[in-house]
This record gives structure tokens, C-alpha cells and sequence, in this order.
């Protein structure tokens, strides 16, 4: 017997849509890791805190689409994990019927409105020299 004792949900049954959300908490667990640690890296050590104002940002950052789109992955990447993980919560904590899923599809509408959002902030900002 292993001194430390299993704590937390259990992997689900394979070939079910919970299983699939339990990979892809962990695939968007590790690539939040990554993309998160090269933005910190990026914004704070290549180039200096003190310069970065919401002009820099669009002349420099996000004038090139690489950089929209590395943005917007990380933010729906956040957006995602975020909300699976709420969806867990409330799945654990809430029991009675009704109101889980009454708070399960305010999370739902809340995500999508997010999501549409954050796709119109980051791939609509204009482009200097664009008029």
C-alpha cells in the first residue's frame, strides 16, 4: 500500500466526452505553462517593462499576426481551461440538479461571450498606417 492516498476525481471511463475534457485539461495545462512562460519571458525580460505602453504594444506587438495570434492562443487557451475547470467545480460542489445546470449554462454563456470578445479585441485592433 503506498503512503500517499488517491485525493480527487478519478480518470474516466475512455471513449467518453469526459475523458476527452480530462486530456485536454492536462494538454492546456502544459501548453498554458509554456505559452505563459515564454510571455513573461518576452514582455519582460527582451524587452523593457517601463517602455511597454498600449501604443508599443500595437506598433510593436501585435503589428505582426504572429503575435496576435500567440495572444489569442494564450488567451483562449486561459479561456478554456478556466472554464472546464469552473465546470468541475461546480459539478463537485453543487447538488442539487436545477441549480447546476442553471449555473452550468451561465458559465457556458459567459465563456462564449468571452470568447467572442477576446477574437474581436485581438483581431480587429487596427493596424498602424491602416486608416
Amino acid at each position: 500500500m503506498s503512503m500517499y492516498s488517491r485525493v480527487g476525481r478519478p480518470r474516466p471511463p475512455r471513449r467518453s466526452r469526459e475523458y476527452v475534457l480530462w486530456v485536454l485539461m492536462r494538454v492546456t495545462g502544459l501548453a498554458l505553462f509554456v505559452l505563459a512562460l515564454a510571455h513573461y519571458l518576452i514582455v519582460h525580460f527582451l524587452f523593457d517593462p517601463a517602455q511597454q505602453t498600449a501604443t508599443w504594444i500595437i506598433d510593436q506587438r501585435w503589428n505582426q499576426v504572429f503575435w496576435r495570434a500567440f495572444d489569442w492562443t494564450l488567451l483562449m487557451l486561459v479561456l478554456f481551461h478556466g472554464f472546464m475547470g469552473m465546470r468541475t467545480v461546480i459539478g463537485d460542489h453543487v447538488h442539487r440538479p436545477r441549480l447546476r445546470a442553471t449555473l452550468l449554462f451561465a458559465l457556458a454563456v459567459l465563456g462564449v461571450f468571452l470568447f467572442i470578445i477576446g477574437t474581436l479585441v485581438v483581431f480587429t485592433l487596427p493596424v498602424p498606417g491602416e486608416t
